[in-house]
Parts: C-alpha cells; structure tokens; sequence
C-alpha cells in the first residue's frame, strides 16, 4: 500500500512543524510575509477566539489544512484575546530579510506568551500584577513560587495545604504550574479555577531547582535570600525559573532577588474569609470590593502594592504605627499632601518599563517616559529631602534620580521619537558622525541636486537643463534636442526620447548612491545606536526598581491620607492586648454606595477575652447583622493595614487571624449541600483558632433543622467560651433566640440585638446594635416586604401565633390541623373555577406561544381568577 502523503512534505510546512514539536499545546502564530498565520487545530482555536476567517488550503500533497491567519501589525490587537483565553501563544518570526534568502526564510520562535508570562501592554492590567505560579507538594508541605515577569517580583513560601490556598486567592495567579505526574490530584483540590500547564517530574527536583536558581542569581548558595529551610519552595522557584529559559525568556536582569512570604509576620486570612468578606473582589456581578473602595492610588506601582497590602494585613504594631504616622503628616499639611500626590501622577508605570528595559523589550517612547519619570524623581527627592520631617526625608534619601542614565537618554535619544525601530527619526544630532552625515544628505537632498543642475548649467552654459527621478535610470540630467551639442562626452546618454536626451554623470551617481542607501544607512545606524542606549539603561535597573517601590510606598500611604480627608476616616490605636473597640464604625463599602442624601447608622463594639469575648446578636434578616459583622472585620483590617478607619474612635487589640463564616457557599456541583459546606467549614475554623483570633459567625446551622441548628450553635458557642487555652473575639449572629439563655451561665457571653421599630403591623429597620437579646425574628414582615402573596403572609401569622400558644407542647402535623381551616388556599380544592381553569390551561401549547400570545394568555388567566 502506497504511503499517504502528508502536508509536511512541503518545505514551509516541514519547518512549521519542527517548530510546532518544540511548543505541544502553544497556538503557533507562524510568520508568512505580511501574516501571522495558523494551521490545523491552531487555526480551528484561534478562529472561534478571534472571529477570523477559517479557510483552507493546499499543501502541494492532496491534502487540504485549516488556516487562519491575521496581518502581521495587528499582532498587538489579536495576541491579549489568545491569552486571556488560557492560550499558550508561540510567536514564529521571520529573522532574515526575505529579500536576502536563498531558499526557505530562515524563521525562530522569538517569545512564548502564555497568561502568566508577558509584557506585552495590552495583556497586561496596569492595576494587578500578572502572577505565574507553581506549587510543589512533598507529603504534607507543600511550596509556592510567584513570579510577575513584568515587573521583576518573585515571592516564595511554603507551609500547609491551607496556606498555599489562601495565598492562591489573594495572589490570583494568571497561570499555575504543577507536576504532571500528579495531575488529577491537582484537579482534585483545586478544581478549574486556574490556567495550569502541567510539567515532566524532572522540572520538581530539588538539586534541579537549586543549580537553577544559583544560576541565575550567580551566588554561591541561597542563604542570603532567607529561604534555606524552604526546600519546597526552593523546588517550585527552580521549576517557574526552568519554566521561563524554555519559553525563550533569557534576559532576565531586573529578577535581582527572591523574596520569603513569612506566614507568621501577616494575618491570617483563609480562602473563605478572603471571598465573604470580598476584600480583593466582589461575589456577585457589579458588586463592590473592598479594594474599589480603598483603591484612589494615582500610580500603576501603588495600585498593586496596596492589593498586596490588602492581602497581607501587618501583625506588627510598630511596623503598623510607621504607616500611620506618614499618614498623619501628610493629613497635617494638605499641601505637603498636595504636593507628593501631584509629583507621582506624572511617573507612569516605572516598575513594568524597567522589566522591558532589562528584557531589551523596551520601545523609544517608553524610554523616553523613563527619562521623564527621572526627571521628576529628582524634584521629588529634593523636596523630600528639604522637609522638615525626618520620615519623609528617609524616603527622599532613598530615591536615586540616576542622573547620568537621564542625561544618556536626552543627549541620544529625540524628545519625540518614532515608536519603532526600523523607520528613523530616533536618535538626535551630534550621537553619531556617519548618521549626522547621512541624515544631512537625506535632508538637503534637493538642495544639493540643485547645486549639481546649477553646476552643469554653467558648465554647459544649457539653462533649460533640469534633474528629474525615476525607478530605471535613478537621477539623470535631461537636455532637450536643441541643446543636445553642448553636452560634455564624459556625460553617459540612458535615453533619447521625442524632445530630449537623459545623461547620468558620475559626480550624480555617487549622491544617488548616498541618497538612495542613506535612509536604509540610518536605520541600521540608529537601531545600532538606539540598542547601545538600552544596554546602557539595563545597568539601572536594580536603581530604577528602588525608586518604584519608594514611589508605590509613598503612593499608598498619601492614598490612605486622601481617604481618611474625604471619607472622615480617624486614626485607630493599635497595641498588643485583647481588647477591640469600635466607637461609631461604619462599614466602608456600604457607606459609599448610598444615596447622598442617605447617612449610615454607625454602631458601637467591644470585644475582649475578659468580660465581653462574644457577642451573641440577633435580630430579622435585613436588619443589617450581617453588615455589622463584616464591618467589625473590614475596619480591623483597615487599621493593620496602617490605613486609617471609618469610625469616630478604634482600639484595636492586634488580631492574627481572621474568620468568617458568612453566607451559604454551595458545592452542589461535587455533591455537597449548604449544610455540609457550612459544617466543613466551621470544622476548619475550630481546628486552626488561635487566643488573637476574631470569628465571625452568621447563621451557623441554619442549613438543617430547628433542633440540629440550635444544638450545634449552642455547642460552639460553648466550645469557644469554655475553651481552657483560647479566647477568641467572636461576633456569632443568629435567629435562634434561644441562645440568649447562654449568657445566663457563661459570663463573657453577652446579648445584643439589632433594633426594629413596630408601627402597626409594618417594621422600620432602625439598624442599630442595642443590648440584650430580641424575642422575635420579624421573619413574617421580612417576607410580607418582599411582596410574598397575602394569602401566605395570613396563613403565616395563624401558625406562628399557634406554634407561640403552645411552645411547651411538642410540635406535630395534629398541633397544624387544629387551626382554623377557612384560610388555607384552595386553588387545587375541587370547583368549578379550578375544573375550568385546568382545561384552559390544557389547551394551551406553551411550545408554539410567542411572546406576546404569552403575555396575552397571563391577562386572560388573571381575569378568570378574579
């Protein structure tokens, strides 16, 4: 049987394939001319993603293959949607003039671009970094590595499985790597929720890791970066390091150091905390986070620092008290204020433009914004340094305005170059003598032909004589008919035409060959030049990264100065002991999405381990126990975050953990019901507690009956009060008010209720915290509000005020049927009305109704049952 034959007998297509071996599971975006252009499957993916044309074509072997394909310029536009859609990208460049080549352009893949390894612009959010992570499990340690490549930063860590997940949700991580011996045991803990690659055995070798990261930092060990005794750290840094050499990321300068998360220095903020109390993002769709609030930063530098600073809330109160005390001074002197905001709008994002400087990625533009930004750095750092407070001076002494990198880039470089490096008009006079030279020539061009037509004409004494251009002769003298005697013999004729005669000269041949080769002279000159530039800048980089992270410091804290002017924020006491003391708080989000005209109900609270450890709260749904409960939370993060706090007054007593157990967070997709994802975890909380913690519960045991729910809320407010080593702060909200009578026996147990006001049979939320327990869940009026039909809200009343009369007796369907029956609905009784209903209703075939008809049927249903 005759072998079939294949597409990769084309030349192009043998060495698309050669290439597409070396990437398995990366869109091939392969350079054709004025194209980038994908084949097969590529083509399939990337049509459905871009909404590009699929054709076909033929290989030249009988055989036909999908194709896409986009033109080349357009690279920036179709590349972020690739990526944004988990697509590994490998860019296949042309890397030979194909004028110059022999036979097949030679062609090499220049970038890998995966989603979380780039620096292109519009892949990127300016205001979140672009985290790529990998994790490595040895028995029961696990190590996390987190690398942004676009802006130097790579973190490691390593502790439990619990840790490393929480440091998941709050870093985000753009793509994930992880071993693929151990894929489905990935899929089983953490599920889809990241773009993961799964790597061979090898790249998770601690050795491996070790000579891959000495490699790179070029140090003899890894002592000086803190992390000796993080070997599963150390494996995951190794495999994200390999992991950028074979994506074709070698210029990698501006990762000058590996930073230690420590977990015991931040506090403590599981998964479920993280997301309930939406910190970092909202849960539901055109919800607000926390971070929206808070997020007023004027640099992209401070915009991701402070997320971090969200994240990572400090347990440190004299690394705290330094964050505030800038703000203060700054709050002090509204110009000081002022001042610093207005010098940091200007410097762009130093951060990621020092990464591409490093990477050699960078563009004229983006240099020259460098160039601006130091600019401004230098003013900055003199008025820093000429304040009068000593802080402010510390962070003045700490910029370095790289003054000879700014006086390289104004001297060489224009002030406002073209954005691309193969078109010119880049580097300034006075660089280079050939370029000056060659850039003199292209610019008096006409003016020198001119001289050469003024020298001719006196030389020939023919004054009709003229210069002229074109593709075949190049530039030539052109002497009519009349004329055609005086012409000089060293003169060479081209062409004769009706008129007139065309001679070249040799003096014109020489400038065509300058003018003509000039610009493609320049090009080269100043790529050469433009490229020397940047080698030189890379030497800043470690220079250029210490001015951004002063610049993003300085940024949060004057934001946290902005928002304690416009949002009456006050300054809370932090200090070492168990107290927590709220005067007047507010919850920060909610207060900055009502009405204008509408003020938020402030409340007081107090917790400690001595007389008031929990607050058992009660009260009806949307009365705001709920909102209280987060606040409390919220404005305790605020402060260790050296933010100052919605609240007339705060004491904060330093928390290291932080629980919520807030919301039902159903898994019904793996088989788990409210009830059991409510218990699962609440089981983690009482097992990882701590004598600093603050809980919140909401509604524990809801998810199950009357007497489980009670029983089990009864047993844990137990348990959290008698514990013989822990005293954790703990608001517990709850509708059962039988666990009032708990602080009848357990004396830090204390009652407090969220006030009603009864107007005849409606309710008004008065929203405030009151002492002592509510009687009454208000749960009728609650649905009554929310439009619940009247039959129902009746039905309702009669059997709460018989469930009331007889709460001594057990509760039974016999106890239900002694009520009086004339309210229950009949809808479904036996009647005529419910016999004609039914067969108008059969008649109906709901498959064919249009809209309209539909509408027009629920009009005619609605007059048959008045």
């Amino acid at each position: 049987m005759a072998k079939k034959k294949t597409p990769q007998e084309t030349p192009m297509m043998k060495q698309y394939y050669s290439f597409k071996e070396k990437y398995p599971g990366a869109i091939l975006l392969f350079r054709v001319g004025d194209f980038y252009e994908t084949f097969g499957e590529d083509a399939i993916k990337a049509s459905k993603i871009l909404g590009i044309t699929l054709t076909k074509r033929h290989n030249g072997a009988a055989s036909e293959m999908e194709l896409a394909g986009f033109p080349h310029h357009s690279l920036e536009a179709y590349l972020p949607k690739l990526v944004r859609a988990g697509q590994r990208v490998a860019i296949c460049d042309q890397v030979e003039d194909p004028r110059f080549a022999k036979k097949l352009v030679k062609r090499d893949v220049t970038e890998l671009v995966t989603p979380g390894v780039s620096y292109h612009d519009n892949v990127l959010d300016t205001k979140h970094n672009n985290y790529l992570a990998a994790l490595h499990q040895q028995k029961e340690q696990w190590g996390i590595a987190l690398l942004d490549i676009s802006t130097g930063e790579f973190l490691l860590a390593q502790g439990s499985e619990e840790y490393v997940d929480k440091l998941l949700q709050s870093f985000q991580p753009a793509e994930l790597l992880f071993n693929k011996k151990h894929k489905q045991a990935y899929y089983d803990r953490f599920g889809d929720q990241y773009h993961v690659f799964f790597l061979d055995d090898w790249f998770f070798q601690f050795d491996f890791a070790t000579d891959a990261l000495l490699q790179h930092f070029k140090t003899q060990s890894l002592k000086g970066f803190g992390i000796a005794d993080q070997p599963e750290g150390i494996v995951a840094a190794g495999a994200v390091m390999h992991y950028l050499s074979e994506s074709r990321h070698t210029n990698l300068q501006h990762i000058s150091s590996l930073a230690r998360l420590e977990e015991s220095n931040y506090v403590w903020l599981d998964k479920f905390t993280i997301r309930s109390l939406e910190l970092l993002y909202p849960q539901h769709e055109n919800g607000v986070a926390l971070i929206d609030v808070l997020d007023q930063t004027v640099t992209p530098m401070g915009a991701r620092l402070l997320r971090k600073w969200v994240a990572l809330p400090l347990k440190e109160v004299k690394r705290i008290e330094e964050r505030q005390q800038i703000v203060k001074i700054l709050l002090e002197d509204p110009e000081v204020l002022e001042k610093t905001v207005d010098s940091l709008k200007p410097m762009g994002d130093l951060e990621r433009l020092i990464s591409k400087v490093a990477s050699l990625r960078i563009k004229p533009r983006e240099l020259q914004q460098i160039k601006r930004a130091l600019g401004h750095i230098a003013t900055l750092k003199q008025w820093l340094e000429s304040s009068p407070h000593e802080l402010l001076h510390k962070f003045g002494n700490q910029l370095n305005n790289c003054q000879f990198l700014y006086d390289k880039i104004d001297k060489t470089l224009l002030d406002e170059p073209k954005n691309v490096l193969n078109e010119g008009q880049l580097i300034k006079a006075g660089v280079d003598a050939e370029l000056d030279e060659l850039q003199d020539i292209v610019r008096n061009s006409k003016d020198y032909l001119e001289q050469v037509r003024l020298h001719a004409i006196e030389e020939t004494g023919i004054s009709s004589l003229k210069i002229d251009y074109n593709k075949v002769y190049g530039y030539y003298l052109e002497v009519t008919h009349t004329h055609r005697s005086k012409v000089p013999k060293s003169w060479i004729r081209k062409q004769t035409l009706t008129n007139a005669e065309r001679y070249i000269t040799e003096e014109l041949k020489v400038y065509e060959d300058k003018i003509l080769n000039a610009e493609e002279k320049i090009f080269v000159i100043e790529q050469r030049c433009y490229e020397a530039l940047v080698r030189e800048a890379v030497d800043f980089t470690q220079s250029i990264q210490q001015n951004a992270r002063v610049l993003a410091t300085l940024d949060c804290l004057s934001n946290f100065a902005h928002l304690a002017q416009k949002n009456r924020y006050t300054c809370p006491t932090l200090s070492d002991d168990n107290a927590l003391q709220i005067v007047g708080g507010r919850h920060p989000v909610i207060e900055q999405q009502l009405p204008p005209a509408t003020p938020y109900i402030p409340n007081d609270t107090y917790l400690d381990s001595e007389s008031q450890q929990i607050l058992v709260i009660t009260g009806p749904n949307m009365a705001g126990k709920s909102a209280l409960l987060r606040q409390v939370a919220l404005i305790t993060l605020m402060a260790q975050m050296g933010c100052f706090v919605p609240a007339e007054k705060a004491h904060i007593g330093i928390v290291d953990k932080v629980f919520t157990r807030v919301g039902a967070s159903d898994n019904l997709s793996k088989g788990e019901s409210t009830f059991m994802v409510e218990m699962t975890e609440t089981a983690s909380i009482m097992n990882n507690l701590s004598d600093r913690s603050l809980l919140l519960m909401d509604e524990i045991g809801r998810g199950t009956s009357t007497y489980d729910g009670i029983s089990i809320a009864w047993a844990i407010l137990e348990y959290l009060h008698q514990h013989p080593n822990l005293r954790p702060r703990t608001l517990f909200a709850t509708h059962y008010h039988e666990l009032n009578e708990l602080s009848k026996s357990l004396e830090r147990i204390k009652n407090y209720h969220v006030t009603v006001k009864e107007a005849g049979n409606k309710i008004v939320f008065m929203r405030k915290l009151a002492e002592g327990g509510s009687e009454h869940s208000f749960g009728i009026h609650v649905a009554q509000m929310a439009g619940m039909p009247q039959q129902i809200v009746r039905r309702a009343e009669e059997i709460m005020q018989h469930l009331e009369q007889n709460r001594s007796r057990e509760v039974t369907q016999a106890n239900l049927q002694e009520l009086p029956q004339q309210v229950q609905m009949h809808i479904f009784e036996p009647s005529p009305e419910v016999e004609a209903l039914r067969k108008y209703l059969k008649k109906i075939d709901v498959n064919s109704l249009a809209p309209i008809e539909a509408l027009l049927k629920l009009n005619e249903l609605k007059n048959m049952l008045k």
